[in-house]
């Protein structure tokens, strides 16, 4: 069994009081109580502090494009889907320039698993604002606060039919670990949205701010109801709801593919002959 000390990485270069500190120890914990050894899964990250996360553990990782998480995460997956794959991103990196990306992950319901660090803020490049940035905010790049509404992404995922939908909260690592095993263990695309306060550059969002609002759902709430799961994903502001919003059990793309349903891609069989004449054409 892996102890805590397996996961040992690079020592962290974030800010001091920095809300990812507390998604990384979670992450962990969970870890740790999944029986995940360190070589037995894949993180993929793009750009950001955010995207530093699996620096700062031990495990099989990509460190690619700002946006571009979900695509590599795609491909690995597709192929060798019996080893687990996670991505990582900000809310920027993720929300913003991987907006596509994410949209028709949930659609495809590929079997990754995908935790954003949602700090409301660009925290790597200076504290320009993000899609989740609250309408009106003031940054150094919009000293006359944010014109654009703020995007909701546990209400884009459940008009995606997303197939987990869930938020956490960094500054209660207890209920974010038991959330990234629940993800984990959930068949399909599962997203798991951490409000990650940034102590740098958002300081409307604090660790305060979000313990005055958010609050757990309680056991009689069924993420089965899609319709009350909406209708969940639009509280914001005064009360913010942590947990399951949303999930299903619909078929991932992974066995809707017939060529990897019975055997992983990297095990199967092969034979350069059948693709001479494709390579004949590039000479």
């Amino acid at each position: 069994m892996p102890n805590l000390d397996d996961y040992k990485g690079q020592t962290p270069a974030w800010c001091p009081g920095c809300g990812n500190f507390g998604i990384l120890n979670a992450f962990k914990e969970a870890a740790v109580e999944l029986g995940l050894e360190p070589h037995q899964f894949t993180i993929v990250s793009g750009i950001g502090q955010s995207s530093k996360f699996p620096h700062y553990l031990k495990c099989n990782t990509f460190n690619g494009l700002h946006g571009r998480t979900l695509p590599v995460a795609t491909g690995i997956r597709l192929a060798n889907h019996a080893m687990p794959v996670m991505a990582v991103a900000g809310d920027g990196d993720c929300y913003g320039e991987g907006g596509n990306h994410l949209i028709h992950a949930m659609r495809r319901n590929i079997n990754v698993k995908l935790f954003v660090h949602d700090n409301q803020i660009y925290g790597l490049t200076k504290g320009q604002a993000s899609p989740t940035s609250m309408e009106g905010m003031k940054t150094k790049n919009q000293p006359f606060g944010v014109a654009s509404e703020q995007l909701n992404p546990m209400a884009l995922a459940i008009a995606m039919d997303c197939s987990f939908v869930a938020r956490g909260f960094a500054g209660e690592p207890g209920p974010l670990k038991e959330l990234i095993k629940e993800a984990f263990n959930h068949k399909g695309f599962s997203l798991v949205d951490i409000l990650q306060p940034c102590v740098t550059f958002n300081k409307i969002n604090t660790f305060g701010w979000y313990r005055q609002r958010v609050y757990h759902l309680t056991p009689e709430y069924d993420p089965l109801n899609r319709a009350a799961a909406f209708e969940k994903a639009l509280e914001w502001g005064d009360r913010i709801p942590l947990g399951v919003i949303y999930k299903n059990n619909r078929p991932t793309y992974e066995e809707r593919t017939p060529i990897i349903a019975d055997q992983p891609l990297i095990q199967q069989p092969f034979d350069p002959s059948k693709i001479e004449q494709t390579l004949k054409e590039f000479y």
